[in-house]
């Protein structure tokens, strides 16, 4: 059974490492593999993010055409013998080497349970915000306010004043609605203000350094904490961060970086 079970690993193994050697396409003789597909899109990153996903197969086989030739051409004006050359290949060889380390080291840092340990132990520790959400009415003078705050205390909607008044780009258009806000996510003068009114409630005139403001309050919630589902991706990165870090500096250790540029104490 166990022989069984080597024998279909094994299988298995071979197939996928066939797979990455598949060659699918070539120039002038030179092979292009599925493996080398893979390792180019990892390296170029965000500018293969720019290829619209139906061409970017295409592109990538290009630039590793482009890169073949060039690379032979090189080869050929002998810059592998140029000095540094050396230097730079063995660089890039290490860098190489601790990026596939500390990428196979830290690959079983983001667990399910780690994420959902994380996600749990900052839910119990974490201070929940006060959050208040309000409507405000923006114009440039104080008397302009005065009289915007008349037509509201007479009865009219707060909302359709904001809309015909508000020089607010951003929220004048929708009844002077700000939605949801922490008090720091505000400038202080209004944040002030804001936090101090129930539901419900219209402000004074208030000055800040965009003008007057008259507000209404709506609501005032404790802010919730996201769910786990929303924010599973951002601990994985962060659980992932943390264990290549703690790799660097675990192999770091008590070793000394000793300095031969520098002067000596």
């Amino acid at each position: 059974m166990l022989g069984g079970s080597l024998s279909g690993g094994s299988s298995m193994f071979a197939s996928a490492q066939a797979q990455a050697d598949k060659v699918v396409a070539r120039i002038d003789g030179m092979d292009i593999t599925e493996m080398e597909i893979a390792m180019a899109g990892e390296d170029l990153g965000e500018r293969i993010a720019q290829v619209p996903a139906a061409q970017r197969r295409d592109y990538l086989i290009g630039y590793l055409a482009d890169l073949k030739i060039g690379a032979r051409a090189a080869e050929r004006a002998k810059l592998a013998e140029a000095p540094g050359f050396a230097t730079r290949l063995a660089y890039f060889r290490q860098k190489v080497l601790m990026d596939e380390f500390i990428s196979r080291e830290s690959r079983n840092a983001a667990t399910p349970e780690a994420a959902r340990k994380l996600y749990d132990d900052t839910l119990k520790t974490a201070k929940p915000d006060d959050e208040v959400r309000a409507r405000h009415i923006l114009v440039e003078k104080e008397d302009e306010a005065k009289a915007a705050l008349a037509r509201v205390r007479a009865g009219e909607d707060f909302a359709k004043v904001a809309a015909e008044l508000s020089k607010d780009p951003g929220s004048g258009k929708e009844g002077g609605d700000l939605g949801y806000f922490t008090q720091d996510r505000m400038v202080p003068q209004f944040a002030a203000m804001a936090f101090q009114l129930k539901p419900g409630d219209v402000s004074e005139p208030v000055q800040t350094q965009f003008g007057w403001h008259v507000i209404k309050v709506e609501d005032r919630r404790t802010r919730p904490f996201p769910k786990f589902e929303d924010v599973k991706g951002e601990i994985e990165t962060y659980l992932v961060r943390k264990a290549q870090q703690d790799i660097v500096l675990g192999l770091r250790g008590d070793l000394k970086l000793e300095r031969l540029d520098q002067p000596k104490p």
